[in-house]
C-alpha cells in the first residue's frame, strides 16, 4: 500500500435480513434485502465515543416487493427510485410510493437509467427493451431488439447502449438496432460495463479495465490492470474503486494507473457511490470508504517519495484554497527536482524547479563550478516547505565536485579514466539541463529588468522637472530622492551571468556571442575575466561593445590586430584593421574624439575606409582636419578632397584655403627640387600640380592674396595667371597668358570662364573681356617685365578699391564706317563701352618704363583674328573695329564681319516681320471697334422702357451694351443716382 486514500469504517452491523442490493438517497442508505423489504438507514445524530460514524434504522418497508430486490438506481433530478426484482418498479421520493411497474420488464436481470434524456433500458434474456419516461406516471415503449445471447452488462453511452454478453462487447444502435463489435470480454470473468464521468466506458477483459469511446474505439489512455478480475467497478476521482473476490482495490486513474490502498474484506457483495464516500455491502453489514482529505494524502505521497502522484491530487484541492495548492505545489516540484536531479535526471529536475517558481540562485547553488555575482536581494529559503536537513539547498547536494573538468589522467588507472569520462559526461548533461532551464526563465526576467530600468528613466525625468520646485521648498521629500528598486536587474543579472559560464563550459560560444550580442545583464567584472580566461576574444568586445566600454573595446581589438600580423600568434581567430573601422562607425555622432583617437591606428593600413569614415559619420570636418593635420599631415589633403567632392557647401572656406596651402605648399617643393636639378619646365605638371590647378579654378573659399605671396617670380606662371583672375586683375592674367606661356588657347579659355561667370541678362559689359584680350594682342608693347612690381603694388593696396574690368568713357565715332557697323549691332542693351586703345591698361599699371623692356614691336594680328572668327558671338562688333589697326584687310575679316552681318539681317528681319504683325493687330482692332459703334436699335410704338414700364414713344431713351435693353434716359439717370445714394449710405454706416 503506497498511502491511505480512504478510511473504512463500519455504518452498519448486523442487518437481519441479506443484503441485496444498496444506494443512497442523500445522506440516507437503501437496503434492499432478499426477503423483498426496503430498510432505510440514517447516520445517528450524536457520534460514537470513538468518533466513527454509525447509521440506524429509520424505516422498514415490508412488502416494497414479492422477490429480492437485486438493484435499485436513486433518479434525484426526476425524485423517484427505480428497483429491480421480480419485474422494474419506479417508486416516488421520498414517499416510496410505487408510481409505475414496466410488466413487460419481468425477468429482467439488468437495467440501466440515462439522466439526461429519460429513457430506461432493460435486458430480458436476449432481449434489450427502451422505455421513455413521459413525466408524471407514464413511461412509453420505444424500441425492443434481439441480441445474440443473454445480456449481463450494460450501459448508456451517448445515444448508443453498450451491451456485454457472454463472450464480448458490442455497442447497440438505440435507433436502428445496428450492432457493431468491441472485442471480447473473456472466459473468467463475467463482462463488465462502467461509464466514466467523462462518458467514455471502462470495458473490463479478465483483469484489465480497457478504456474506449462513445463508439467502441481504444483509447491511448493505457489500461488498468487489477489484482484480480473485478466483480464490479466504482469511479471517484481521482481514484478507481474495484470489488474484488478477496478484498477491494483502490488505483489511481492518472496513468500508469498504479495500486494507491488495499482494504481487505470479506464478503463484500456490492459497491455503491455516495456523495462523499464509498459504500460497500456486505450480507448483513455495510461499510464506508471516507477519503482521506487531500492535504493529508499529499503529505503521506510526498513523504514516501511519490511526488507525481502527490503533485496530481494537488490539482484537485478546492478553489478557495488556492494559496494553499500553489505553496503545495512548489514543495513538492523543488522535492521532486532535488529527488531527480541527485539520481541523474537533470532535465527532468529542472522542469520541476521551473513549475516551483523557486528563486533561481536555489537553482544556480546547485552548480559549484559557476560564479554567481553579489545581490543585495536576501531570499528566505526556509519559506520553502522542505523537509529535511540543509542538504536540499547545499552545493553538496548535487554530488558533483567543485571542480567540473576532470582531474590529471597521467596516473590513472583505466577504471579511474571510464570514471572520469563519466563525470565529464555528467557535468555536460547537468549544464545543458541548466541552461535549457535559464533561457526558459530569462524573457520573464528580461522583461521585468527592462521595465524596471523604464520607470527609473521617468523617475529622473520627473525628479529634473521638480528639481527647482525642491530647491525652493527645501525639503528632501519628494519621490525623486528615493531609491529605485534595482531587484529585477539584479535577478536578471545573476542568470545572464549564470547562462552564460554554462554555455563556455558546455562548448557553445556562438551562443554565448548571440546572449552577449541581444539585451543582456550580464556581471561585467565576472564575465570580463571568464572570457579573458578562456581566450573568448570576440565575446570579450561584445561584451564591452553592450556596457559602452568603447575604449576598452577598441584597445583589446587594436591588441588582437597586432597580433594576427604575426605569425607567432597563439590566437585562433585573424582581425583585420577593417574591423576597427566597422566598430568606430555607430561611434562617429556619440564620441568623435575616441573615432578620431583610434582611427589614426588604421589610417596608413587601410586608409580609403578610415576617409569615408570621416566622411560618412558626419564628425566635424574642422575636427577631423586639425586632427589629421597634427597626426598624419599626409592624409588631411586627400580627406579634404573628398569632402569636398561629396559636399562643397559641407567644407568651409578656412578649410578650403588650407587644402590649397597644402598643394602649394607640396608644389613648391617639388618645384624646388627640380630647379636645383636644373629640370624645371613650366610646362610639367605633377599630380599635385594638376589638383592644385584644378582647386584654384573650382573653390572660390580660399584666399588668393595669401596664395599669390608664396609663388616664386620666375615660374608657376599659370597658377599666378588663375590667382589674379580671382582678385579681378583680368589684363594681369591674360598678359601672363600670352607672354610668359605662350598659350593663346589658355588665354582664350579663361576668357570664356570669365564671360560665363559674367553673362547675366541684365549684364551689359560681360564681352568686355575678350576686348581686353585684343588689346593685349594688339598693343605688343605691353610686355610682363614690371608685373611683379604691379603685383607687389597690387597686394600692398589691397584695403583700397579694386578697379573694375572695364571703364565707361563713351567711344566717339570714327567716320561713317563706324556708325554703319554701330548700325548693324543695332540693339541698345548690347552696346559696351571700353578704355581707349591708346591707354587700355587697368588702374593699376605702372610708368611708361615698364612696357620697353624686351617688348616686341610685332603686333599679334593672327591671334587677333582668331578670337574674332571663333567669338564673333560674344564680342561687341563696333568696338572690336576700332582696335583693329588701318592696315588691316576686309578680305581677313570675312570670318568675323559674315556670321556678324548675318545675324543683325536676321534680327533685322525678324524685327521688321514683329512690327508687320503688330500694324495688322491693331488695324483688327480698330476694324473691331467701328463694327461695334454701327449698331442699330429700333424703336417702334410698342418699345416698353425696361425701368419704369412705359412706352418710349419720341422720348430720349439709353440703350444698354446688351443692344437689347430700352429705358428712358430719365429712368436711366435716376437708377444711377439711386445706386450712388445707396452706395455712399453703405459707407457711412461702414465707418
Amino acid at each position: 500500500m503506497v498511502h491511505s486514500a480512504y478510511d473504512c469504517v463500519e455504518l452498519v452491523r448486523e442487518c437481519p435480513a441479506k443484503i441485496e442490493s444498496i444506494e443512497s438517497y442523500g445522506s440516507k442508505l437503501l437496503l434492499g434485502c432478499s426477503d423483498g423489504s426496503l430498510r432505510i438507514f440514517a447516520p445517528q445524530t450524536e457520534s460514537s465515543s470513538d468518533g466513527s460514524k454509525f447509521y440506524e434504522l429509520e424505516r422498514n418497508l415490508v412488502g416494497f416487493a414479492k422477490k429480492p430486490v437485486l438493484s435499485m438506481a436513486v433518479v434525484e433530478s426526476r425524485e423517484f427510485l427505480i428497483s429491480l426484482s421480480e419485474s422494474i418498479a419506479f417508486h416516488k421520493l421520498p414517499s416510496f410510493e410505487t408510481i409505475a411497474v414496466i410488466t413487460k420488464a419481468k425477468g429482467a436481470n439488468v437495467f440501466c437509467w440515462d439522466h439526461r434524456r429519460g429513457f430506461l433500458c432493460f435486458a430480458r434474456q436476449k432481449r434489450v427493451c427502451i422505455f421513455r419516461h413521459d413525466g408524471g406516471r407514464g413511461f412509453v415503449e420505444v424500441k425492443e431488439y434481439g441480441v445474440v445471447d443473454t445480456v449481463k452488462s450494460l450501459c448508456w453511452c451517448g445515444e448508443n447502449i453498450c451491451l456485454g454478453i457472454r463472450r464480448e462487447y458490442v455497442i447497440l444502435n438505440a435507433s436502428n438496432g445496428a450492432l457493431s463489435e468491441v472485442f471480447t470480454s473473456g472466459r473468467l470473468a463475467p463482462p463488465l460495463v462502467v461509464s466514466l464521468p467523462t462518458g467514455e466506458l471502462l470495458l473490463g477483459k479478465e483483469n484489465i479495465g480497457v478504456f474506449v469511446d462513445q463508439n467502441g474505439k481504444l483509447l491511448p489512455e493505457g489500461r488498468i490492470c487489477w489484482s484480480e478480475a473485478p466483480l464490479e467497478v466504482v469511479i471517484q476521482k481521482p481514484y478507481a474503486i474495484a470489488l474484488l473476490p478477496r478484498f477491494v482495490e483502490i488505483r489511481s486513474l492518472r496513468a500508469p494507473y498504479p495500486l494507491i490502498q488495499t482494504v481487505v474484506l470479506r464478503n463484500v457483495r456490492h459497491l455503491c457511490q455516495s456523495n462523499d464516500s464509498v459504500i460497500l455491502a456486505l450480507d448483513n453489514s455495510i461499510h464506508g470508504l471516507f477519503p482521506v482529505p487531500l492535504g493529508a494524502q499529499i503529505v503521506q505521497l510526498t513523504a514516501s517519495g511519490n511526488f507525481e502522484e502527490a503533485l496530481s491530487l494537488c490539482k484537485l484541492l478546492p478553489p478557495e484554497d488556492s494559496s494553499l495548492r500553489a505553496a503545495k505545489e512548489g514543495s513538492i516540484h523543488i522535492r521532486y527536482a532535488h529527488y531527480l536531479f541527485e539520481n541523474g535526471s537533470y532535465e527532468e529536475a529542472m522542469e520541476h524547479f521551473l513549475a516551483s517558481q523557486v528563486d533561481i540562485t536555489h537553482v544556480l547553488s546547485l552548480y559549484p563550478s559557476i560564479i554567481l555575482p553579489k545581490t543585495t536581494i536576501v531570499h528566505e529559503l526556509e519559506k520553502l516547505d522542505i523537509d529535511g536537513d540543509a542538504s536540499y539547498l547545499s552545493r553538496a547536494s548535487s554530488g558533483v565536485s567543485d571542480d567540473m573538468e576532470p582531474s590529471s589522467t597521467s596516473h590513472m588507472s583505466e577504471s579511474d579514466e571510464n570514471a572520469a569520462l563519466e563525470s565529464k559526461k555528467m557535468n555536460h548533461n547537468m549544464l545543458m539541463a541548466l541552461i535549457k532551464y535559464l533561457q526558459k526563465k530569462r524573457y520573464s526576467f528580461i522583461e521585468k529588468a527592462t521595465a524596471e530600468g523604464t520607470e527609473e528613466v521617468v523617475l529622473d525625468a520627473v525628479e529634473d522637472n521638480f528639481a527647482s520646485y525642491n530647491r525652493l521648498k527645501k525639503t528632501n521629500k519628494g519621490r525623486g530622492s528615493m531609491p529605485v528598486s534595482s531587484g529585477a536587474r539584479e535577478m536578471a543579472s545573476i542568470l545572464d551571468t549564470g547562462l552564460l559560464q554554462a554555455l563556455l563550459l558546455t562548448g557553445q560560444p556562438s551562443v554565448a556571442l548571440e546572449l552577449l550580442r541581444g539585451v543582456n545583464y550580464c556581471d561585467l567584472k565576472i564575465c570580463e575575466e571568464i572570457l579573458r580566461k578562456g581566450n573568448h576574444n570576440v565575446a570579450l568586445l561584445e561584451l564591452y561593445k553592450y556596457n559602452s566600454l568603447h575604449r576598452e573595446a577598441l584597445e583589446l581589438l587594436h591588441k588582437l590586430v597586432d597580433e594576427s600580423k604575426s605569425s607567432k600568434s597563439e590566437i585562433t581567430q585573424r582581425f583585420k584593421p577593417e574591423e576597427i573601422v566597422e566598430y568606430l562607425k555607430p561611434l562617429c555622432g556619440s564620441d568623435p574624439i575616441l573615432v578620431l583617437e583610434f582611427s589614426m591606428l588604421v589610417l596608413e593600413s587601410c586608409p580609403s575606409q578610415t576617409i569615408e569614415l570621416f566622411l560618412t559619420g558626419n564628425i566635424p570636418a574642422d575636427m577631423v582636419s586639425s586632427y589629421l593635420k597634427k597626426h598624419s599631415p599626409n592624409m588631411q589633403a586627400r580627406y579634404l578632397e573628398l569632402m569636398l567632392a561629396m559636399n562643397e557647401n559641407a567644407v568651409s572656406g578656412n578649410l578650403q584655403n588650407e587644402m590649397v596651402h597644402i598643394y602649394l605648399s607640396e608644389v613648391l617643393d617639388w618645384h624646388a627640387d627640380l630647379c636645383a636639378q636644373h629640370k624645371w619646365d613650366e610646362k610639367d605638371y605633377s599630380p599635385t600640380r594638376k589638383k592644385l590647378l584644378s582647386a584654384l579654378e573650382s573653390i572660390a573659399g580660399y584666399n588668393p592674396e595669401a596664395l599669390l605671396k608664396r609663388l616664386p617670380p620666375d615660374a608657376l606662371y599659370e597658377e599666378r595667371a588663375i590667382l589674379l583672375g580671382k582678385m579681378n586683375q583680368h589684363e594681369l592674367a591674360l598678359s601672363l597668358y600670352v607672354h610668359k606661356l605662350n598659350a593663346p588657347e589658355l588665354a582664350l579659355s579663361y576668357c570664356d570662364r570669365v564671360y560665363e561667370s559674367m553673362h547675366q541678362p541684365s549684364a551689359k559689359y560681360s564681352s568686355n573681356i575678350y576686348l581686353v584680350l585684343l588689346q593685349i594682342y594688339l598693343n605688343p608693347r605691353r610686355t610682363t617685365a614690371g608685373f611683379e612690381k604691379r603685383i607687389t603694388n597690387l597686394l600692398s593696396s589691397q584695403h583700397k578699391t579694386v578697379p573694375k574690368l572695364t571703364s565707361t568713357p563713351s567711344i566717339k565715332s570714327r567716320g561713317r564706317g563706324s556708325k554703319k557697323i554701330a548700325a548693324i549691332e543695332g540693339a541698345e542693351d548690347t552696346k559696351v563701352s571700353l578704355s581707349s586703345t591708346d591707354s587700355g591698361r587697368s588702374d593699376g599699371d605702372g610708368d611708361a618704363d615698364e612696357y620697353s623692356e624686351g617688348g616686341s614691336t610685332t603686333i599679334m594680328l593672327d591671334e587677333v583674328l582668331d578670337v574674332l572668327s571663333r567669338r564673333w558671338d560674344r564680342i561687341n562688333g563696333a568696338q572690336a573695329l576700332k582696335l583693329l589697326p588701318k592696315e588691316t584687310k576686309l578680305q581677313d575679316l570675312l570670318s568675323f564681319l559674315g556670321p556678324l552681318l548675318r545675324k543683325s539681317s536676321e534680327m533685322y528681319r525678324n524685327c521688321s516681320v514683329i512690327k508687320s504683325l503688330r500694324q495688322s493687330e491693331n488695324l483688327q482692332v480698330k476694324d473691331e471697334l467701328y463694327s461695334q459703334r454701327k449698331a442699330v436699335v429700333k424703336i417702334t410704338g410698342d418699345s416698353m422702357c425696361s425701368l419704369c414700364h412705359k412706352k418710349l414713344g419720341t422720348s430720349v431713351f439709353a440703350v444698354y451694351p446688351n443692344g437689347s435693353t430700352l429705358v428712358h434716359f430719365v429712368c436711366f439717370r435716376d437708377s444711377q443716382n439711386m445706386k450712388a445714394v445707396g452706395k455712399g449710405s453703405q459707407l457711412r454706416k461702414r465707418l
